[in-house]
């Protein structure tokens, strides 16, 4: 079985109460780190990885975060998926090859653009390239911003969902939605739902959130920002 196809086996069967948590790594250490503790998968954080490399999120080179890709994935034995944001404006032939080249075995793609939303047909149709061009050799997460660039109405993120299923993405990622709203989504979207777990105290756990319809959970930069307050405090103690 490929890495690809073990990736995609992790999300089929979950129950409510075991979503699939996939920690995200910043670098090889962190996934060290992860993958030590057990956990079967990682999706890195493209926002946790331009941190690491002392770039803004957002604005890291696409060379740089596909060569931080590659000494994550060649530092652990399990599956990795790629955020790489908007695809970095590579044909998606490109994308792919370069993915592939990197050690991933899947990938997280943006519908947004400098916080702008995309029109949905046009991305479906990139999205549809990108899974020709990989075939089965990807797991492709289709990230839906309506939460976070649009208007927040979860029937328009229900609508660019399908367009994305429709188009070959393996799951929906419809980041910082509510999660009062994540059953109606849950009920409007098919495949696996990707949900975003807030490490701030506030939010529903994990396993809550798998309660709520979540297929698999992720961190988005939250991981790295903890342990970068925590690098912090130990730094202060160690000021003269």
């Amino acid at each position: 079985m490929s890495g690809a196809e073990a990736f995609r086996a992790l999300h089929r069967g979950r129950t409510p109460d075991d979503p699939l948590v996939l920690p995200g790594p910043w670098d090889a250490a962190s996934a060290r780190v992860f993958a030590d503790a057990g956990f079967p998968a990682l999706a890195t954080p493209s926002a946790g990885v331009a941190a690491s490399l002392g770039y803004e999120d957002g604005a890291t080179p696409a060379d740089e975060m596909f060569a931080a890709v590659g000494r994550i994935t060649r530092a652990v034995d399990v599956p990795v998926s790629a955020d790489v944001e908007g695809g970095y404006g590579l044909a998606p032939e490109e994308l792919v090859e370069r993915l592939l080249e990197a050690g991933a075995v899947g990938c997280n793609l943006e519908d947004s653009d400098r916080g702008v939303l995309k029109d949905p047909h046009a991305h479906a149709g990139y999205l549809a390239e990108v899974r020709a061009a990989a075939g089965d050799r990807l797991f492709v997460n289709a990230r839906v911003d309506t939460f976070v660039h649009g208007d927040g109405d979860p029937e328009r993120a229900i609508e660019r969902a399908a367009l994305y299923v429709a188009a070959g993405a393996d799951c929906v990622y419809p980041i910082l939605a509510p999660p009062a709203v994540l059953p109606l989504l849950r009920a409007g979207i098919q495949g696996p739902l990707n949900a975003l777990a807030r490490l701030d105290g506030d939010g529903p756990s994990p396993a809550a959130l798998g309660g709520l319809g979540a297929t698999r959970i992720t961190f988005g930069p939250g991981l790295q920002r903890r342990a970068a307050a925590a690098l912090r405090e130990i730094a202060g103690g160690l000021a003269p």
